[in-house]
C-alpha cells in the first residue's frame, strides 16, 4: 500500500545506505591521531576521555587501563578503526605501540581486539624479538592465535622489522621467560600477574630458577 502510493520510498533506504558508504569512505583513520584530556570513566576494556567537553571512548592496553586514574590527565596516540556499523578509537601511550598495532591489523585475520591482546603480552620490543627469532610459542599464548596464525604474523612482519633491535635478547632468554610464566601459572598465579611481574625482574638475573625466585619475591609483596 505504501509502496504503491509512494514509489520513491522504495529507493529511500538504498539512498541512505549509499550515502553512509560514501561517508565511511571519506573518513580517514588519521582523522583523530592524538587525544589529550581528563579520564572520566574506566573499565576493563576502555577509557572515556573528556576533551574540551566531548567524551571519547578509547580502547586501551591492559597496562594503560590498570594505571589509569579517574580525574587524571592522559595523552594517547590513537587509531580510528572504521567499521560498517561503528567507529572505534584505540589509544596508546607512545607512537611505537601505535605503529606496531597498525602493522598487526594490516595482517588478514588480525583485528584490532586481537592486536591489543598481542600488545598486552609484553613490551613492543619483546614481541618484536619473538617475531625476529621465530618464537611461535610466544604468540600462541594468546587466546585465538593458533600456530598457523602465529606463523603468518612472523612471516608477514619479520621483513618489516629492523634486524637489529636495541636490547634484543637471544632465543634462549625468550624461552626462559616463557618457562617462568608457565611455572608461575602452575603455582596458581594468573597469566596476567605472571606477565606483569616479568617486567619488574632485573634483566641481569639469568636462569629460569633465579627468575622464578625473583618473581615470587615481588608477588609475595602484593
Amino acid at each position: 500500500m505504501i509502496k504503491s502510493c509512494y514509489p520513491e520510498l522504495r529507493s529511500f533506504k538504498f539512498v541512505i545506505q549509499d550515502e553512509s558508504h560514501e561517508i565511511s569512505n571519506l573518513i580517514n583513520k588519521n582523522m583523530i591521531s592524538l587525544l589529550r584530556g581528563k579520564i572520566e570513566f574506566k573499565n576493563e576494556k576502555y577509557l572515556i576521555i573528556d576533551v574540551s567537553g566531548v567524551g571519547y571512548k578509547v580502547f586501551c592496553l591492559i597496562a594503560v587501563l590498570d594505571e589509569a586514574m579517574i580525574g587524571a590527565e592522559i595523552k594517547l596516540f590513537t587509531h580510528l578503526h572504521v567499521r560498517e556499523d561503528a567507529l572505534e578509537l584505540y589509544g596508546f601511550l607512545d607512537s611505537q605501540e601505535l605503529d606496531f598495532f597498525e602493522k598487526l591489523i594490516s595482517i588478514s585475520g588480525i583485528g584490532p581486539k586481537a592486536a591489543l591482546s598481542i600488545l598486552s603480552l609484553a613490551p613492543v620490543n619483546k614481541i618484536k624479538e619473538a617475531i625476529i627469532t621465530d618464537r611461535e610459542e610466544f604468540l600462541t599464548r594468546i587466546s585465538g592465535i593458533g600456530t598457523k596464525m602465529a606463523k603468518k604474523i612472523i612471516l608477514e612482519l619479520k621483513d618489516k622489522l629492523p634486524k637489529s633491535i636495541e636490547g634484543i635478547s637471544d632465543a634462549s632468554v625468550i624461552r626462559e621467560e616463557i618457562e617462568v610464566i608457565d611455572a608461575l601459572i602452575s603455582l596458581g598465579y594468573r597469566e596476567r600477574e605472571a606477565r606483569d611481574v616479568m617486567k619488574k625482574i632485573d634483566k641481569d638475573i639469568k636462569g629460569t630458577g633465579n627468575m622464578i625466585r625473583e618473581a615470587l619475591k615481588y608477588l609475595g609483596k602484593k
